[in-house]
Order: C-alpha cells, then sequence, then structure tokens
C-alpha cells in the first residue's frame, strides 16, 4: 500500500488518483502512525516551507518519517516534499527542515534572464530535465523529458551525487533527488501526463 501524508497541505488526491490510475492502491492519512507502518510514503506539498513543517510537527509526523526513511523502506517526496527533506529553507527567514538531505533551500532571483527577455519567479509551466544519475523513479524516462513546474525556491544539496536530474531556469538546479530509498521530484509527476504517470509507476512497483 502506498500511503499519502495528509498534514493540511499539498494536492492529496490529484497525487492519489495519480496512483490509482497507474493501477496502485494509494490511501490518504492524517495519522501518525500509519506513516509509520506503511509500505510505500509519499510526501506532497504546496505552500510555504515554515507552515509545512509546524503542520508536520504539530500532527506528530516528524519522528514517523525519520523512522520510516531509517528502515530502507520507498520515500517519495514531491515538490514542497523535497525541499522538506533538507537542512534548512531561506524562505522568509531561516527554517529548520527535516534534515535528511544535507542543503539549503534557495529563492530563484528575480532578476534572471534568459536572451535579454526576464525570467518570471515562480517557474511555472513545462521544462525539461536532464538525467545525471539513473534514479529508480526514471527507469524508461527519457533524458530531455518534459514535466510540469510550480515553485519560486529550489533544493541546494551539499552532496552533488544526490541529483537525480537538473533543469535550466536562468540557471541549472536540482529538479530531482535520489539517495538510498529517498527519491523527490520538484516537478508535479501527478501534473506532468504520460512521464509523470510512468514515473508514479516506477515507484509503485519498487
Amino acid at each position: 500500500m502506498i500511503t499519502i501524508i495528509d498534514y493540511g497541505m499539498g494536492n492529496l488526491r490529484s497525487v492519489q488518483k495519480g496512483f490509482e490510475k497507474v493501477g496502485f492502491s494509494a490511501e490518504v492519512t492524517a495519522d501518525p502512525r500509519v506513516v509509520e507502518r506503511a509500505d510505500k510514503l509519499v510526501l506532497p506539498g504546496v505552500g510555504a516551507f515554515k507552515d509545512c513543517m509546524d503542520n508536520l510537527r504539530n500532527g506528530g509526523f516528524i519522528d514517523a518519517i525519520h523512522s520510516h526513511v531509517s528502515t530502507g523502506r520507498p520515500f517519495l517526496g514531491i515538490c514542497l516534499g523535497l525541499q522538506l527533506l533538507f537542512t534548512e529553507s531561506e524562505e522568509f527567514g531561516c527554517h529548520q527542515g527535516l534534515g535528511i538531505i544535507p542543503g539549503k533551500v534557495r529563492r530563484f532571483a528575480e532578476d534572471m534572464e534568459v536572451a535579454g527577455e526576464r525570467l518570471k519567479v515562480p517557474h511555472m509551466g513545462w521544462n525539461q530535465i536532464s538525467i545525471e544519475q539513473p534514479s529508480p523513479l526514471l527507469r524508461g524516462v527519457a533524458d530531455g523529458s518534459a514535466v510540469y513546474f510550480v515553485h519560486s525556491y529550489y533544493v541546494d544539496p551539499e552532496n552533488p551525487e544526490v541529483v537525480a536530474t537538473t533543469t535550466d531556469y536562468g540557471q541549472r538546479f536540482c529538479s530531482s533527488i535520489w539517495h538510498d530509498n529517498v527519491m523527490a521530484t520538484q516537478f508535479h509527476p501527478e501534473k506532468s501526463q504520460q512521464v509523470g504517470l510512468h514515473i508514479l509507476k516506477n515507484f509503485g512497483e519498487l
């Protein structure tokens, strides 16, 4: 069973429907006891970093997430669910994350340009991924595939070996990671049509 954490923030139903579309049962839960014993765990997220961390803490999910990851069971973070894995974020101050992946969450610069044209922040819409290492999520996904993004912040891992894909938007940034049983994407697989569904299927088959 795939378990999706309901901590009050995130596109929970769309992620659940994505898994169901590729043939996997997925439950949405706000019970940290269910999270701790999940076979496969998904942490989606939208909104502000600090608010999400507060909700995870107040819901009793922090220890449950660390327990799940430490036992080697598959974990998938989506969008803010990727950023929350890191040590800290500079969003509206400096805020501590889950600390599972060393590194920081940084904001795109407001003055980014390409060919003299100012780039908008947030980075919103379709963009390509360049595969840096063969994450299990990417099995059968072509290099240069287009996926859907909505974000103003990006992750900056201390260890470049955790970077699974990069994407260009005024700069080259890490758009997904893979470290042992922990996988996470800055883009939204559930909004990325066939490529995204294939990624969710790969996670379900782990």
